[in-house]
């Protein structure tokens, strides 16, 4: 069966015009339509390695002599204990956001650093990692095929031919990953997630709240971040809370 029927049909049974689609919700509501349709984690990876690809091309990335760079290298420092293969840099542009991919990209961008301290940033790419970890990375790259699939951008390469995909198609479906938005339970877990990681690698907690707190004060129109990542305040509190009963 080709790659559209399913993956469209579960999109548009499902949700109409499903583009920026709830990942949890989707998921969930998917059934046999949607199993049907999910990537295999070798899939996943080849799609992750791709997009994070594309996007590295669009963006400009900061050099490794540069105080970015030095800065991103200090904070994955305190993110270790993950399992994870990371692939951390930094895209130097004004925009305040960060993300991970199934295969390890993590993308952090200097609008961000700006905004935020190494501890706080490192609190905030704790939680980008923990959405990896947990799954919820590959989840969303299901969905934002399926989404992709769904509005005609993959055409009619096959999932066993995803190499064939062109640069201008694995652009959409990464803008569609980078925009997808986790359900509150998932954001929740990551922020947990990133506690935790802090946690075993002694590094600052409170970090994780004030960070919260900051982007918080921050309208839609400035970050990217706050559309997809809701409840700042909180999800602070949350942490806080963690914090005052040692846990």
């Amino acid at each position: 069966m080709s790659r559209l029927t399913l993956p469209a049909l579960a999109c548009a049974t499902l949700l109409a015009g499903c583009a920026g689609a709830n990942v949890e919700n989707l998921t969930q509501a998917g059934g046999s339509l949607f199993t049907a349709a999910t990537l295999s984690d070798t899939n996943v990876k080849t799609l992750s390695d791709q997009s994070c690809a594309e996007m590295d091309q669009k963006n400009t990335i900061a050099p490794p002599d540069s105080t970015y760079a030095k800065r991103l290298a200090n904070v994955m420092s305190g993110l270790g204990n993950t399992g994870l293969p990371l692939n951390a840099k930094v895209y130097v542009t004004k925009d305040i956001n960060a993300w991970a991919m199934a295969n390890g990209c993590v993308r952090v961008y200097s609008g961000l650093m700006d905004f935020l301290s190494d501890d706080e940033v490192r609190g905030v790419v704790g939680h980008e990692i923990g959405h990896v970890a947990l799954g919820h990375t590959k989840a969303a790259m299901q969905v934002a095929y399926t989404t992709a699939a769904a509005r005609g951008l993959l055409g009619s390469t096959g999932i066993a031919s995803l190499t064939a995909l062109s640069s201008s198609q694995i652009g959409d479906l990464a803008e569609t990953f980078v925009n997808a938005q986790f359900s509150q339970r998932q954001e929740t877990a990551a922020d947990d997630y990133s506690f935790n990681l802090l946690t075993k690698n002694g590094a600052n907690r409170q970090a994780l709240a004030s960070a919260f707190r900051k982007m918080s004060q921050l309208d839609g129109g400035q970050s990217s971040m706050l559309s997809t990542h809701p409840g700042s305040l909180e999800r602070a509190k949350h942490i806080e809370d963690r914090l005052a009963g040692g846990r």
